[in-house]
Order: structure tokens, then sequence, then C-alpha cells
């Protein structure tokens, strides 16, 4: 009944608006007052305990380091590399939306960075060239899927954080899932493009010389996500100190190499990028409060009984936790998500045999493609309130890709290899 009344109570507070945040503390101090014998002094403690964890400063670092990124005109020279690979493919234009998508990726870790760069840049240019605004406006959205699941993505970190798992594990964990999201999606416009007939960005096939020209244009840009692997696999930095040297290495690139930004451009960077790491602090030291509730209440112990009582096979109940983290994606907000259900599931995962590092990628990729579907999908929204689509005529155009990214989904969760194979080997 407590844990009942507490969801409940829970609901009804997003319903009203309330951010997920004070939601979680609201019904976390109520528990410790009327349940739990608790109080003030402990709901402090844990607001600053839940911070104190050396590996969550990578957080704010990576976050600086996307936003550098992003500001200093790497993405235009990203976007016109895949337009030369790609362009001269039916529906090229959407191609290159998927392309840059998987390049950005490995530098933003954000699913709504990505997709707002997309739907800033290209969205305008493939309504020009005939594309609806729905479709130009659904695969910039799809396409974001990609972020999250590729190093430095913040939600594996906070998964390796939360679940006491090897952070560089997960980022190399993810490289091959991310490679196989880009290349569904792909299909998918390749597919729609011959249904639809989408136009080309480009007439002709790009010769050796544009190729080469193009990878140099982007070469310092595209070595950021290299250099990030590499440092995590040879042990020669933690995530948190590379997250500090890519920050560096960003601004050297954008400030004296690519000289699209400047000293005066610094100060709206740094307040953009401590605005995002407010919002992801702020929930998990909340969700650290709120973990005092799940402790008391048992609630993995409570959920794995359910779980296996409705079946012992590990198959029917990955599709039940799927099933679970696809709908609650939708409607509450990632980060929050994460802090409060690994602590619950991974337990649950290491009872039923699946490695954690996979269930890591299936727990962002769940949780990922949650924040592109409406109603309350918060990357819909962010694009949304860049084209200015309507929801209905989003949701027919996002179907087709939306499934393409389930069968990605439901190939990560029973082909281990997929997300497994890549630590093993490096």
């Amino acid at each position: 009944m407590t844990l009942a009344l507490l969801i409940a109570v829970m609901l009804g507070l997003l319903a009203l608006r309330v951010p997920v945040w004070a939601a979680l503390l609201a019904i976390s101090v109520g528990y410790l007052v009327f349940e739990g014998g608790g109080g003030g002094p402990q709901v402090v403690q844990r607001l600053t305990s839940g911070l104190d964890s050396f590996p969550l400063l990578a957080v704010p670092f990576f976050i600086l380091a996307g936003v550098v990124m992003a500001g200093g005109g790497v993405a235009e020279r990203m976007m016109g590399f895949a337009t030369t690979l790609v362009g001269h493919f039916r529906g090229g234009l959407a191609q290159v939306n998927v392309l840059n998508s998987l390049m950005i990726g490995g530098m933003s870790g954000s699913a709504n960075a990505d997709a707002a760069i997309d739907a800033k840049i290209l969205v305008p240019i493939m309504r020009k060239q005939g594309y609806t605004n729905a479709f130009a406006s659904a695969i910039s959205v799809a396409s974001g899927s990609i972020s999250p699941i590729l190093p430095p993505s913040i939600g594996l970190i906070l998964y390796g954080v939360l679940g006491g798992v090897s952070i560089g594990d997960l980022f190399i964990g993810g490289v091959l899932p991310g490679i196989l999201i880009a290349i569904a999606l792909s299909t998918t416009v390749w597919v729609l493009a011959r249904v639809h007939k989408f136009p080309r960005a480009n007439e002709r096939r790009p010769t050796l010389r544009e190729i080469w020209r193009g990878f140099r244009r982007t070469f310092a840009a595209l070595l950021m996500p290299v250099l990030l692997l590499v440092g995590l696999r040879l042990g020669i930095m933690t995530p948190t100190e590379l997250g500090a040297v890519l920050v560096v290495y960003a601004l050297i690139l954008s400030m004296y190499v690519y000289k699209t930004i400047t000293w005066r451009d610094i100060p709206s960077l740094l307040r953009e990028a401590v605005l995002i790491t407010g919002v992801v602090m702020i929930i998990i030291a909340a969700a650290s409060v709120f973990a005092i509730v799940v402790a008391y209440e048992r609630i993995p112990d409570q959920l794995s009984g359910f779980l296996l009582g409705i079946s012992d096979n590990p198959i029917i109940v990955m599709l039940i936790i799927n099933l679970i983290l696809l709908v609650l994606g939708i409607f509450l907000e990632s980060s929050s998500l994460m802090i409060i259900l690994v602590p619950v599931l991974a337990p649950l995962a290491v009872q039923l045999g699946i490695d954690p590092v996979q269930f890591g990628i299936i727990i962002v990729l769940n949780l990922s493609i949650g924040s592109l579907t409406p109603p309350v999908g918060t990357v819909v929204y962010t694009v949304a309130a860049i084209t200015r689509v309507s929801i209905p005529a989003f949701v027919r155009a996002f179907t087709p890709l939306f499934l393409a990214l389930v069968v990605v989904l439901l190939a990560v969760t029973f082909i281990p290899v997929l997300s497994t194979w890549l630590p093993a080997v490096l």
C-alpha cells in the first residue's frame, strides 16, 4: 500500500507539471517523516552525499566539451563531410541526417543536443528540397537516439556510477549498437526514399579527392571520440580526467584551429554548460534521497519477486522489462529514471545472468527511444519547438523509424555479443 501510494502521489505531482526532482524529493521527505522516522538532517546529508562521487565529475566536463564543439562550428563541418559521403543516395539529406548524428554522437553525448543541431541546420534545407516538415523532423528526432549510446554518453556514465560497472567498458560496448542504429535508420530511409521519391542532395558520386578534402577538414574533430576510447582503454586516464582533457582539446580546436569561437564566447558557453549540468545534478541529488525509500521498502526484492512470479524465463522477463522501460521513458526524463531504476533492476539482471554492460546498453537505449516518443518525449518537443511540426503529422512520419529502433533494441537485448564483444577484445 505504501509503495502504491508513493507512485500515485508522484504521478499526480508530475501531472501537475511539478519538476521531476521536486516530485522525487517531496515523496521521499514525506515517506521519511511519516514512515521511516527520519527528517531534515537525513535528507540534507543524502542530498550532498549523493553528489560526492569522483566519476560524476565526468558529467560536467563532457557536457562542456559537447557545448564547445557544438558552438565551435564543428557541426557544420561534420554535416558537409556527411553530405559528401552519402548525399548522392536517394533521400540524400535524410541519410546525411543519420550519418551526421553518428559522427556528432561521439562528441555531444546528448539526444537533445544532436536533434536540435539537425533541426536548426538540416530541416530547413530538407524542406526546400521537397521533404515534408513532418518527415524532416521525424528523422532528426530518430537519429538523436544514436548519441546517448555512443561515448561520451551521459546516460552510460550514470549507469556506470549507479551500477558499479566500468564506464570504459560501457563506452566501448555502445559502439556497435550505435552503428547498428545508424544502419537500421539508413535502411529505413532508403526504403522510404523509393516510396516517396525523395530527392538526392548531390547528383553524382563524390570523387576520392572530394572525400579526402572533406575528411581533412573534419579530421581533428573526428579524432575526439578516438582519443576518448584509446585513452580509456589504455588506462591512461579515468573518465573524469579524460573529460577535462577533452574540454581543453575542444577549446583549442574551436579557438585556434577552426577559429570559430573567441574568448568573448566563453562565458555564454560556460553558462549553457552549467545550466545543463545543474538539471542533471539536481535530479541525481533528489534521487539519492529517494534511494532511501527504495532500500526501506525493499523495492528491488519486490520487483524481482513480481517479475519472476510471472516467468523465470529470461527472455520473457527481458521483454517485460523492455516494455516497462519504453513506457516509462515516454513519460519521465531519462536521467531521473536511470537513477531510480538502475538500483532496482541491476540486481535482477545479475540474477537472470545478463552481462552488466549489456544491461546498461539496454536501459540507455530503452530510455532514449522513450524520450523520442510523444506524448511527453523531451526530444520530440525540442525539435517541434524549432520546426513547428504538428504532433499528429510527426507521429505518422515517425512510426516506421520507431519500428526500426525497436528492432535494434530487440537485437541488443537478445544478441549479447553486440554489446559485449568489443569490451572483451579491446
